[in-house]
Parts: structure tokens; sequence; C-alpha cells
């Protein structure tokens, strides 16, 4: 036993030596969970005290280590070993006094997340230093080591010998603790047979008594159960089925031994079983196309991109350890190989120089990555494609076309394309690199030109943004240089072509003739007769090198005053100018003149305007106007019965205020009854200079005078309603209706009049209610005979004719009797029965009839039939009315309506008009 703990110690210690090889810079794919299945953990003899570990003694600086991928999960330590756990930081430590630890002792440790549900578990394995179990193995043999593994599990697992008291010469004597029992691996995707034994568990006492074995725990009694068994007498543990590490890597299960009865005769023992990692899975890219970039002229060494491929197989072990290499690069230019790839990381990089994006933007690189740390013998692989695109700089600078180019430009024109300036630029079309900026360097000192970019094109469009003049510049030169948006890359030198020259040409045109001050402002006196000489309005004409002939006219006068000669552009007055005229706008009068030229040869008359502005100074020529024009007033004199008074004036100051009320001396009983006071120089009080004065209407004659030089006078008329007035000095109602001068008489009046209206009204809509009825009663203009209300009759359904005989005709026979209805039970009724229910009362029409009831009758009728429940049909079926057995008249169908001889039928045009129509039919025979 003690040599086959020795040798699955050693086979458990491949973990920790390929925990060593993960050490290295090697970056393998993240998984979450522990970096070893097992770890052995040295402890210093110098942490004992005596033969004890203290509590919350730290055993080690080794830790478990936990990989949590950067995820920040809270994961928490739990131990099945109440005397060791690990803590946060995955140091071992002990939970409580360990009275000896000169065995070595193994737990298992279970990682949960707080916050999820997964659980990952590994082993650890505590020695002292200088134990035989703590020796570390080397590389040699573990390969021979765990091609056997299979075979080389302990055959028998023994049940702990319980702590027990014994007697003896030396008093009692404490027995010597057992091995701990190793973990069992099992090796994945074994070919069996199965089931196939692992262990055999027995216990020390199943020579005195039977005892019974069986196993708890995941893979046994729990999900995924049935993948252990035991046989409970022998006590040989199987396992049933192949095994895969990658869905699970490690179980955790207890083994009992139970008596006949069930009494437990041991304690439970903890077995654990690690699944043994096979090289069963490739490795698989993230994606299978990896798109990357790296700039043209980089150098050897510049980082391109990454490629990850992940392994499910144990990343501890070769099985999970990928290596990477480049298979193949497309196109091969400049060199077969411009990348290479860290074979452990995956990163890309250049190793040459000569990237050129003009030359070739875009390299396929196939990528094959190998497990079994890249073994191309043993291991499995994998490829992925990757796309290193090469990424613009600006390298190449921009180059004009030409040397030189030129255009020609018409005079005083703006926002007009002289020329394109072609540029050749082999950067990436449309990004800073390519885009051209155009800058004009010399020749335009006054700024007429710019160069705008075409964003398709790339071409720099030359545009006149100020008029030119052909009289002063003829010609312009123009010197261009033309760069990107972005600055060249380092090292790269401007060209030599990326300046140029432009020559334009400056076309002369018959330009309009041009007022020398524009508008022109010239100050009169409003008034002025007409006739009067304002001004010389007059024009040049820019065109020096071409004699024209400049001629005027009137464009635009609102008030019609003016005229312009059309020779020499001289303004005369034709009617009175008036400063308060309505096309007066600020004192200002405006005028727009035209001034054009007999045009030259090719080229029609150009046209200039002009504006006139008359500034017009006011003169004292309207009197003022008395405001406001009515006003009332209490019939006795009150503090607050005055009316304010004020003028208004047409003209401007000094023409204006402050103005003089005076009342006349004639009538005298204006200023017998009335007075004005001063109040500023606007305004003026008018009051009652008497205690009372009937109330009515008073027209009051005022004087108002303005302050012009000389002033002007104007008589107006003010009407004052003088009325009686309440406690608040307002005119009541009724001195309102007299002080309108409304007797009342003229009152009376008014009121008889509303109601000889209102009479007339009442009247009308009487005689329109006896018209309607007259109308109503007046009989129908037609023949009595034809009236067709006396021939609305109302008949019952009658039943079949002879040749109905052959039918039971008894069903359609009124029954003499309702009894056998009556008294019939309950259930379903015939459906051709009439109900029976009392009839509805249809309405009588009366034998006269008035011509307006006819409507009535009808519609009563109709909506009679429609509410009667005893009116056929009942459901669908009509119920006939019984005629009796015999009948006076024969039967309609002993009529032979062939007859063999002729018939005459002539007679029937004896019978009046409204036979016409059946003569005409049976009478035509000789005509057809």
């Amino acid at each position: 036993m003690n040599a086959g703990c020795v040798i699955l110690a050693c086979t458990l210690l491949v973990g920790a030596s390929s925990g060593s090889k993960a050490s290295q810079p090697l970056k393998p794919p993240c998984r979450p969970g522990f970096s070893q299945n097992f770890y052995t953990v040295i402890v210093s003899r110098d942490l004992l005290h005596g033969q004890s570990i203290l509590k919350d003694t730290t055993l080690s600086s080794e830790r478990v280590k936990f990989e949590d991928c950067q995820r920040s999960r809270e994961v928490g330590f739990v131990s099945n070993d109440p005397n060791f756990s690990v803590r946060p930081d995955g140091t071992v430590y002990a939970e409580q006094e360990v009275a000896n630890l000169s065995e070595p002792v193994q737990f298992m440790v279970t990682a949960r997340g707080l916050h999820d549900p997964h659980i990952w578990e590994t082993t650890v394995k505590l020695a002292l230093a200088g134990h035989p179990h703590a020796l570390a193995l080397t590389k040699v043999g573990i390969e021979e080591m765990l091609s056997r593994v299979w075979d080389s599990q302990p055959r028998v697992i023994k049940f702990s010998r319980k702590h027990q008291r014994s007697s003896s010469a030396n008093g009692l004597r404490r027995q010597k603790r057992d091995w701990v029992i190793p973990p069992i691996n099992v090796p994945e995707n074994s070919r069996g047979p199965f089931p196939h034994m692992l262990v055999r568990i027995r216990s020390d006492q199943d020579k005195d008594v039977g005892i019974r074995y069986s196993i708890t725990g995941a893979g046994a009694d729990q999900p995924p159960s049935g993948i252990y068994s035991i046989d409970p007498i022998s006590g040989n543990m199987f396992v049933t089925q192949p095994l895969d590490r990658e869905e699970r890597a490690s179980f955790h299960l207890r083994a009992h031994a139970v008596d006949m009865n069930g009494n437990q005769v041991e304690n439970p023992i903890d077995l654990y079983i690690y699944v043994i990692d096979m090289n069963d899975n490739r490795p698989e890219f993230q994606n299978q196309v990896y798109n990357g970039s790296v700039a043209e002229g980089s150098k050897p060494g510049s980082s391109v991109m990454q490629v990850t491929a992940t392994d499910s197989d144990d990343s501890t072990t070769a099985n999970g350890m990928v290596r990477y290499r480049i298979l193949s690069q497309t196109p091969h230019s400049p060199i077969p190989n411009m990348f290479t790839i860290n074979s452990e990381t995956g990163d890309i990089v250049t190793v040459a120089a000569g990237l050129d994006r003009e030359k070739v933007s875009q390299y396929t690189i196939i990528v094959q990555a190998t497990d079994m740390e890249g073994n191309l013998n043993f291991g499995l692989s994998n490829t992925a494609t990757a796309l290193i695109s090469i990424t613009d700089i600006n390298d190449n600078p921009p180059e004009l076309a030409v040397r030189t180019f030129s255009g020609e430009v018409p005079e005083n024109k703006v926002n007009v394309v002289v020329t394109n300036l072609t540029v050749v630029d082999r950067d990436q079309p449309h990004s800073p690199n390519w885009n051209a900026v155009y800058r004009i360097v010399s020749g335009d000192p006054s700024g007429h030109f710019t160069i705008r970019t075409n964003p398709i094109t790339n071409e720099g469009m030359l545009t006149v943004v100020k008029p030119v003049d052909f009289e002063m510049n003829r010609a312009f030169m123009l010197t261009v240089v033309v760069s990107n948006q972005a600055h060249l890359a380092s090292g790269i030198q401007s060209s030599l072509q990326s300046t140029a020259g432009v020559t334009i040409s400056v076309q002369d045109v018959n330009e309009p003739p041009v007022f020398a001050i524009n508008p022109k402002t010239i100050r009169f006196e409003e008034g002025v007769p007409a006739g009067t000489t304002l001004t010389v309005f007059s024009a040049q004409d820019p065109d020096h090198f071409i004699h024209q002939i400049v001629r005027y006219s009137k464009l635009s006068d609102p008030a019609n005053w003016l005229k312009i000669n059309r020779t020499n552009g001289q303004i005369t007055t034709m009617a009175l100018l008036d400063r308060e005229s309505m096309y007066v706008k600020n004192n200002v009068y405006e005028a727009t003149f035209l001034a054009f030229d007999n045009g030259k040869s090719g080229s029609p008359q150009a046209s200039g305007t002009g504006t006139l502005q008359i500034y017009l100074i006011d003169v004292n020529d309207n009197a003022p106007v008395l405001i406001p024009r009515e006003a009332q007033v209490c019939e006795r004199a009150r503090p607050n019965s005055r009316i304010n008074i004020t003028a208004s004036d047409a003209d401007a100051d000094p023409n204006v205020g402050p103005f003089v009320f005076e009342l006349p001396s004639f009538p005298a009983s204006v200023r017998r009854n009335w007075t004005i006071s001063r109040l500023s120089g606007d305004y003026a009080q008018l009051r009652l200079r008497i205690p009372y004065l009937e109330a009515g209407v008073y027209e009051i004659p005022i004087v108002v005078s303005d302050s012009g030089n000389p002033p002007l006078s104007n008589r107006s008329v003010i009407r004052v309603k003088v009325c009686p007035c309440d406690d608040n000095g307002d005119c009541s109602a009724t001195g309102a209706v007299a002080a309108a001068g409304l007797g009342t008489g003229a009152i009376i009046a008014i009121l008889i009049c509303i109601i000889i209206l209102l009479s007339m009204v009442l009247l009308f809509v009487v005689w329109m209610k006896r018209r309607e009825k007259e109308r109503q009663a007046k009989p129908l203009l037609i023949d009595p005979e034809d009236d067709v209300r006396d021939n609305i009759l109302k008949y019952d359904e009658e039943g079949g004719g002879e040749e109905d005989q052959d039918y039971d005709l008894s069903q359609l026979q009124q029954p003499e009797s309702l009894d056998h209805i009556i008294n019939k039970p309950a259930g379903v009724r015939r459906v051709d029965e009439r109900p029976v229910i009392a009839e509805s009362q249809y309405p009588v029409r009366p034998s006269l009839p008035h011509p307006g009831d006819i409507g009535d009758f009808i519609n009563d009728g109709l909506r009679a039939a429609d509410n009667d429940p005893t009116a056929p049909p009942y459901d669908s079926l009509l119920v006939f009315d019984y005629e009796g057995s015999g009948s006076t008249a024969g039967s309609v169908s002993s009529l032979n309506s062939i007859s063999s001889g002729d018939q005459d039928y002539d007679y029937l045009n004896d019978w009046g008009p409204r036979f016409k129509k059946l003569a005409d039919l049976y009478g035509g025979g000789d005509d057809d």
C-alpha cells in the first residue's frame, strides 16, 4: 500500500511539474478555476512548537492559485478538513491548533462564487519538509508512469483505524496515524473494458462481521449518477464508462461500511478521483478571419494584431499548450516573409521594412495553431486567416499636372470658375493624406481670387470672389501652391511640382453708367412751385476706352413730382412738394432714376440706377386741429366736470405748439356759458362758466392757433353733451338719452314701430301655416277612376291550382278549429302553424281618405305588418287560407290559351286609352 501511495503521489505531482511550465512566459487562454488539480505544500519545521502547529499559523509561502480571468468575482474557499483552510489570497493556514503533522495530510478545497453557481475543486497535500512524500520528482519517467496509471491504482483502501487506547505496562499508548488516502487517477477516453475495477474498499472488521460497502456523491448516486459503482460484498469499486475531462475533471465520493443491520461500522472515507487529460481536442480560433492593420513604412517589430486559439484540454499540460506559426503569406511582395508571429502569444509583428500601400494594400496570412507545445508530430492543429490592411500615411506629396495654367474671366463677375487646377496624389483617395489644399501665394494682393477644392476630383477650382476691372487690371499672374490636409510623413519632402503659375486674362464688357454719388441727398423747403430746378443727377460711363452717350429716364417717382432731363440729368419739379404727403418718410422723399448707354458693337445697352433723396424742410402750411371733437359734462358745474382739449398739427417743430385756445366773441352765449383755462403749452380745459346748463347737445366753436411764423389759426367745433349726472359724476341712462336729443315722443314712436314690426312677423307666420293646410286639403289633379288609392286591396294568400292536386292539400287548408293546436303539449311546434296569440290591429282605411293621409296609411300598415308575429311567413313558410270546397267561378285552368281559330281583338281599341297597350299586343298580328 505504501508503494502504491508513493506511485500515486508521483503521478499527481506531474500536475505541479506542468504548472511550473505555466510560470514561463506562456499565456494560454484564460479559463476560470484553480491553476492545478493537486497542490503539494511543504511545511517548514521551523513553524513547529514542539510537535504542534499553533492556530492561524501560515503554513507556507506557497499559495493555492485561483484565476478569475479579471472578472473580479468574489470567491470563497471552503476546506473539508476542520484543521486547515485557505485564505482569500490563497495561503494555507491552520484553522485550529494541530497536535502533530508527522504524517502528510490531504484535504479538498472548494471554490464557490458568492453570486455564481459554478464550483471548482482542488486537492491540497501538506507534508513536513524532509518527509519522503515531499520529495520532488524529476521529469524523467513521468510519461512512463502516466501510461501505467490505469494499472497502478492502489488495489486496497482500508478505512482509517479509530484512535483507541490500550493497556500496557507503560500505560496508555496512542496508535500511529494512518496514511492519508491519495487521489485516484483515471484517464479520460479509456476504451475499457467496462466496468473497470479501480480500487477495493475494505474494513479490518470484515473478518468479524458481515460488511456491506457503498459509495455516495456526484458520479455515484448523484448526477451524473452511475459512473462509479461498488460491489457491496467485496468492496470492489468500478468505473462503468469512459470519462471526459472536459465535462468533469474530478469527482468527490464517500465510501461507507455498514453491517448487515445497516449499522455504521466504519467512519466514511473520502475518495478523490481525478480524470487524467488526454489530447483529444484541437485548438479552436476565436474567429476564422481576423482583421488587422499596420501603417505603411512601419519599422520591423511593429505590432500588427493578435490571434487567439483556445484548447479545451488541460492548459497546465502539453495537451492544452498552444503554439502558433505562419503557414503562408499572400502576396509575397516585397519578400515572402514580411510578418512573424509570437508562437506563444499569437502576436503578429513585422519583420522587414518595405510596406507600401501604393504597391500592396492588403496581405492575407494563414496562421496555424498546434497543441502539444507546437509538436507537429503529436499535436492537433487548426488554421485561421488574418487579413492585414496596410494603412496609408502621407508619403506622397500632391503634384500639379502642369507647371502653368491659364484662364479668362469677364470683368465685374463673381463666383465664376476661371480654371481647374489638376493634381495627382497617390495616397488613399478621399483621406486627409489625399485631400488637396490650394493657396495663392502671390499675384493677388487685393484678394480677387480664391481656390476651392472639388471634393470628388480633388481639383482646385480657381474662382473670382471680388469683381475685377478691365480698366484697372487687364491680366493677373498668380502663383499657386498645393498641399494636403495632413502633414507629410516624417522624412518626406515637398515636390517641386507642388507649385504652378496661373495666367488670368480679364475680358472687357460693356459696363453700365455709374452715378458718382449714389444715393444723392439734397435739401429743399416744401411748397416749392412746379418747374423749380432741384439739381443735376448725372452718371459717368466707366468704359474709358469706348466713347458712349449716356441718357436718363425716371424709374420710380411715387408722387409723380419730378422729371429728369434725358440728356444732362437735370431734375425739375412738376408739382408742389409737400412734406406732409404720405410718400414722404422722415422728411425724405426718394425717387429713382435710370442712366443707360447706347451699347457697343455686339453688346446690348447697359443701365445703372441712382437714388435721389430730397430732404423737405417744413414750413407752416397746416393749421392746428382741435382734439377731441366730442365730449360730455354734467349739467351742473362740478369741480371734476371739465373737458381736456388739445390740438394736432401736421407740421413739424417749431410750427406746432404751444397752441393758443380761445372762445370766439360770436355768438355771445359761448363766452357766457363756457370758459377755457390753459393747462400747458399743448393742453387746455373747457368747463361751464354758469352753475347749471340744461341738458342737451351743444356745438362750441374754439379758435386754435399754432406757434409758426406767421402763426396759423383754425376755428374748430366741439360737440358737448350736457347731461344729468349721478353721485359719481357719470351721466345717467336717462340723461344720456336726453342729452342725445331724444324726447318722450321720440321714444314712444320708436316703441310703436317695434310693436308693428313684431305684429307683421306674427301675421306672416299665421299666413304660411294656413297656406300649408290649404295645399294639403286640395284634391289630386287626376281622374277619380285613375286614383290608385281606391285600388289598394288586401288579399289573402291563396292555395295551389289544379296542377297541384297531386299533393296533399290538407296541409294548406285553414283548420276550422284551433283546439288541437291550443291543446297540443309543449314541445316542438310545426313551423307552418300560425302562432296562437292575439293578431295585430292593422289600421283601417277610411272610406273617404284625405289625400294627405295615403302616405301615413301605407307607412302605418307597413309598421304593423313588420311587428305582427302572426303575419306570414312564420319560419320562411307561408300559411294559406282555406277558400272552401266550391267556387262559383270555373277553374281558370279550363281556359285554353292556345286557340286553333282566329280571334278578333279589335274590340280592345274601343275600351279606351288604358287598354291601348293590350290592343297593340293582340291586335297587330296581321302586321307582324
